[in-house]
């Protein structure tokens, strides 16, 4: 068997959209009781509840959960409120405890993604499982590496999968925490949509002021759900405190979500496809552009120092004829390169001139 012979009948059980909400982690049992009963009384279509019980961080000394202890709490929210519980495994000795404590959902992240020898040992120690596991996309932009743990886990006879985009690190600081990259996501789609994939606006985020764009532009695109990050003291949380939301606004946020209607499903899906490549086109853009500018502004503080012209013919002749090599390359205009060339150049010598005579 391959992937794309999975049937994932697993997630028709959940209401369209599947909505997974909880907080990254846990911290007490009375914060995670809190924090479920606010999600169930809003009556919003939540049926999995999500808690960090280990949580890998950045740096040594922070905060890296509670552990097996919080494995109760999550028992004590399925018992008193109906949910089903997920949490994120990293070890084979997570997935023990976890299977003990009958947790329903398990989730492989970015970090562990990105390690086929880690992958591993979590596929080996969830050998024939029943339970369903979502991965999480690697951390860098590999599809490979995404697509490999999903086939280790086949390996290991655990047919219930789904995938999480979550986004990718960047070393750029850009409005996100993790840049959406929505093209390698929706190619493991094309290539798999028999696969379901969430995403995670909260890590792609890292910030409780996209999370409801990024969900929605998921939703056109054919995703069949989300992971929101959902605290009931969001300001006071352990970790990620920024990202995380109220059981209260997690509700709107999901009462104002649009979905396909599904007999235009296949012209709307692409159609919204192209849009959201083209939108992360453009950011991506607008971001070099940004770095550009800025390398030029570095140029123009030599130059002033250095007393030379900020116009530098035998530099604009080297940029004209790069355009037109890169426009018969590219199948492009010549014209149209050459008028974005001009276009950047005007704005870096207008840079470098306020920085010659001191404008703000």
């Amino acid at each position: 068997m391959n992937l794309t012979d999975l049937k994932n009948d697993w997630i028709k059980e959940f209401p369209e959209p599947m909505m997974i909400a909880g907080p990254c982690s846990a911290e007490s049992e009375a914060q995670m009781l809190e924090t479920a009963k606010r999600i169930k009384d809003t009556n919003a279509k939540v049926p999995i509840f999500r808690a960090g019980i280990w949580k890998p961080r950045t740096k040594p000394n922070g905060f890296e959960g509670v552990g097996v202890i919080g494995l109760n709490w999550l028992k004590k929210v399925k018992q008193e409120y109906g949910f089903k519980t997920a949490t994120e495994v990293a070890n084979a000795h997570h997935v023990a405890a976890a299977l003990e404590a009958d947790v329903d959902i398990l989730w492989i992240g970015a970090r562990s993604t990105v390690n086929p020898f880690t992958v591993q040992e979590i596929a080996e120690a969830l050998k024939g499982t029943e339970k369903t596991v979502l991965v999480k996309n690697p951390v860098n932009p590999d599809l490979a590496l995404w697509i490999g743990a999903l086939e280790r886990l086949l390996g290991q006879d655990i047919k219930n999968l789904g995938v999480i985009h979550r986004g990718f690190s960047t070393y750029q600081k850009t409005k996100y925490r993790n840049n959406p990259n929505w093209q390698i996501a929706l190619d493991f789609k094309s290539q798999f949509p028999n696969i379901p994939m969430l995403v995670d606006p909260s890590h792609i985020c890292g910030n409780r002021t996209g999370l409801a764009d990024i969900t929605q532009e998921a939703l056109n695109v054919g995703y069949q759900g989300a992971i929101i990050e959902t605290h009931s003291n969001p300001d006071e949380a352990w970790s990620d405190a920024s990202q995380q939301i109220t059981p209260e606004v997690l509700a709107e946020l999901i009462s104002n979500l649009k979905i396909r209607n599904s007999g235009l499903a296949g012209f709307d899906n692409e159609m919204g496809r192209h849009r959201t490549l083209i939108s992360d086109l453009d950011f991506q853009m607008i971001e070099l552009l940004s770095q550009r500018m800025k390398i030029s502004e570095q140029i123009g503080k030599l130059k002033k120092e250095n007393d030379i012209a900020i116009f530098q013919p035998e530099r604009w002749k080297v940029i004209t004829e790069y355009a037109v090599q890169k426009a018969k390359e590219t199948g492009m205009s010549q014209d149209f390169i050459e008028k974005v060339f001009k276009a950047i150049h005007e704005e870096s010598i207008e840079k470098q001139n306020n920085i010659m005579i001191d404008r703000k």
